[in-house]
């Protein structure tokens, strides 16, 4: 999933700036290509390692989504993220759920590619829903402390997370 110009321009000021150190050493991987990174294992629940090479290195993206979640930036992307989606009318956080009866698990199979035959929306705000449709986001979704997420998640999400995890 890459972030379109659109949703970009929502993000970009959400973000912490990259501040060029004194000190010299390697810069800071650009925050749109981390994101871009993070936002795929969000939305597909893959392990960090398996993180596809034309994002940025796992570690990079994974010290970053760390980083991100310390300091309260994930929660106000995705919120962000979720508002412009819903006022776009392509969101509805009450009605997600997860079937998994469509995402055969192929033995030996690579861990990034599609069954053959399979079709999916590509579309960004197909794309950008299906991270918070993702139950390893759930979790995340339950430990913020935003009104307007708390409006809009299931009342027994507590309970449905039991049996997922």
């Amino acid at each position: 999933m890459r972030l379109t110009d659109e949703q970009w321009l929502i993000i970009e000021p959400l973000l912490p700036k990259i501040i060029k150190s004194n000190k010299g050493g390697r810069p800071r991987t650009a925050n749109r290509q981390v994101l871009d990174g993070v936002l795929w294992i969000l939305k597909t629940g893959a392990r960090w390692k398996d993180l596809p090479r034309e994002f940025p290195s796992y570690q990079t993206c994974h010290r970053r989504f760390q980083e991100w979640n310390r300091n309260g930036t994930i929660l106000r992307v995705l919120t962000a993220l979720a508002q412009d989606m819903e006022q776009r009318g392509k969101l509805n956080i009450s009605e997600c759920f997860v079937d998994g009866s469509l995402i055969p698990a192929k033995k030996g199979g690579l861990l990034s590619d599609q069954p053959k035959g399979a079709k999916a929306a590509r579309s960004w705000a197909f794309q950008t829903s299906l991270v918070f449709r993702s139950p390893s986001v759930w979790p995340l979704l339950l430990r913020m402390n935003s009104v307007w997420w708390k409006q809009r998640l299931p009342i027994d999400l507590p309970e449905m997370l039991q049996y997922v995890w």
